[in-house]
């Protein structure tokens, strides 16, 4: 790996609560209003961790170590995640696999410490969670093994690296597949709304309505980082043309990103949000994209 790929992982921790900050101020332009500043995410996390931390009674550890090993797991997911072209710190065959089991033991232990605050509520998020993630996984699994059929490679850094510049059918499906359940792992429009204050409509905010101070800032700053993860997949995936200049690629990539969350501004600013009784439709046409992506792959790339 070069020195610049050492300082990528770096630049990322510190530029993705930005994604939050974009994805607002494009709101507010649609919207007609002056808006938060883009750098309001920064002042939002610099506030809660002068906080205090208050515990209900009813928890146990398991509520307090779930926001560190959240952000711990995300860590570990960009550790995976290739570095724009190059191999990762972690990069081996069959690496997408422990991608997508890390990014579950982060829910795994967010939808248990919901469930250990005994809230009707949060168990209620929690069982949302739950349901819609089932019906996620496997949509980015398939998508991720499409890729991997698509490019001949069995790493995550060969297929990105062969996928980018190629573009297919397979290609296009499995940018549209990842990009839906890119909204609904990340609570966005039109799955869910992260600014809604209505418990019976919430998903992802249910589950934290007992955490504060320090614990809900490490929240709102491993969801930051989730969403720069799948926007960095999505990027990779539909990137038309491969750049080889490393000096170059880098700020191709990283503006790449930020136009992805440009475009989920603009998604959630048309768009309403969806009963949650057509959510498991429209991950079940994602599903549909993967599948479909991988016949075509296993014709050829057609």
């Amino acid at each position: 790996m070069n020195s610049i790929d050492y300082i990528s992982p770096i630049v990322t921790l510190i530029s993705a609560p930005l994604l939050f900050g974009i994805i607002t101020r494009v709101k507010s332009i649609f919207a007609g209003r002056c808006g938060a500043p883009l750098l309001q995410p920064y002042y939002d996390l610099f506030k809660l961790f002068r906080k205090g931390a208050v515990y209900s009674r009813t928890t146990s550890w398991i509520f307090r170590a779930s926001p560190i090993i959240g952000l711990t797991c995300m860590i570990i997911a960009l550790s995976i995640l290739p570095q724009i072209g190059n191999r990762s710190f972690f990069s081996f065959d069959g690496d997408l696999f422990l991608l997508v089991y890390v990014l579950g033991v982060m829910r795994f232990f967010m939808i248990i410490a919901a469930i250990d605050t005994g809230s009707a509520f949060e168990g209620m998020g929690a069982s949302r969670e739950a349901f819609f993630s089932m019906l996620a996984e496997p949509v980015l699994l398939v998508a991720l093994v499409c890729l991997v059929k698509f490019t001949g490679n069995l790493t995550l850094a060969d297929a990105f690296t062969n996928a980018t510049g190629q573009w297919s059918i397979a290609t296009l499906l499995i940018g549209v597949a990842i990009f839906i359940v890119l909204l609904a792992e990340n609570a966005r429009i039109p799955v869910d709304d992260p600014n809604t204050h209505l418990e019976l409509t919430m998903i992802h905010e249910a589950m934290v309505l007992d955490h504060s101070g320090p614990e809900f800032g490490w929240i709102m700053y491993s969801s930051a980082v989730k969403l720069w993860l799948f926007s960095a997949i999505f990027v990779q995936v539909v990137m038309p043309v491969h750049i080889e200049n490393t000096l170059l690629r880098y700020p191709v990539i990283f503006l790449s990103i930020f136009l992805c969350a440009i475009i989920v501004g603009i998604v959630e600013s048309i768009m309403a949000r969806l009963r949650l009784n057509k959510v498991p439709q429209l991950l079940a046409g994602a599903g549909a994209f993967s599948l479909l992506a991988f016949l075509f792959a296993a014709r050829g790339g057609v």
